[in-house]
């Protein structure tokens, strides 16, 4: 599986930090023989993504505020004057106010609303359309889900409704870019720990929870992750697209699995 990506080239947005499930993510990749590119949020998160991303050799690593769509354009210019053209992207980005996670799902503003909208799901919409056109031979397109978007999570709240655009936008976009053997796929993973993870009330209870009804008696694990994302982003998925694969070890099929003071 070494060889599985070699001579690919692709983007990994999102990276936060070694625990970030997109981290697992480029480490099953880099492994796989890709040459990986990396883009940060603002200086601050350069900091945290630059040396992880230098420890792979990354050859590119640039700036990406997805709630410009300046910032967009700019760094899909210097994706295709460093490379030409990408095989792939990893979209592993979402945001919403603290305070919408801790509260009750109908106290959500107007503004908050949006902004988790736009920042979560509005964002897959932008950066597919800004890499288009560098996949002119076809290419695949990840992004990261969660099974709030389609069950009542406690204190996942708006997220959730953000992860069910993600969703949807998942199947549109995998209609529009079809036809030019451009897929587009979910992975929906389980609870992991991770720094969006702790802004969430009460994940401690949901990854015992897990654990405990998962037919695997386990939570998953970046690997876990990783290796799946391996899959849709290498040919050996060359069939799928418009899917949302879960890897939870389970749990969705499991019944009960909110309860009372749980969330993701």
């Amino acid at each position: 599986m070494k060889d599985l990506l070699a001579g690919k080239k692709g983007l990994i947005m999102g990276v936060a930090n070694e625990r970030s499930i997109a981290w697992g993510i480029a480490q099953q990749l880099n492994d796989a023989g890709a040459e990986l590119g990396f883009t940060y949020f603002n200086e601050m998160l350069e900091k945290r993504v630059r040396p992880l991303a230098e420890s792979l050799n990354a050859t590119f690593i640039e700036e990406c505020d997805v709630s410009k769509d300046s910032s967009i354009e700019a760094c899909f210019n210097a994706v295709k004057s460093q490379w030409g053209e990408i095989d792939f992207i990893v979209h592993a980005i979402a945001f919403a106010d603290k305070e919408c996670l801790r509260d009750n799902f109908i106290n959500t503003t107007r503004e908050q609303f949006s902004l988790a909208l736009d920042a979560s799901a509005f964002s897959l919409v932008a950066v597919s359309k800004a890499a288009e056109p560098l996949m002119s031979e076809g290419g695949s397109i990840l992004t990261l889900t969660y099974l709030g978007s389609q069950r009542i999570i406690p204190n996942y709240n708006v997220m959730g409704v953000a992860k069910a655009a993600l969703e949807a936008s998942t199947r549109y976009l995998a209609g529009d870019l079809g036809p030019k053997g451009i897929r587009v796929n979910a992975i929906s993973a389980g609870p992991i720990k991770t720094l969006a993870a702790a802004a969430i009330g009460d994940f401690k209870k949901m990854l015992k929870h897990d654990a405990e009804i998962s037919p695997l008696r386990r939570n998953v694990t970046q690997e876990d992750v990783g290796k799946s994302a391996l899959y849709l982003l290498s040919d050996l998925s060359s069939g799928v697209t418009g899917e949302i694969i879960y890897v939870d070890s389970g749990a969705s099929v499991a019944g009960g699995l909110a309860i009372e003071g749980s969330a993701e």
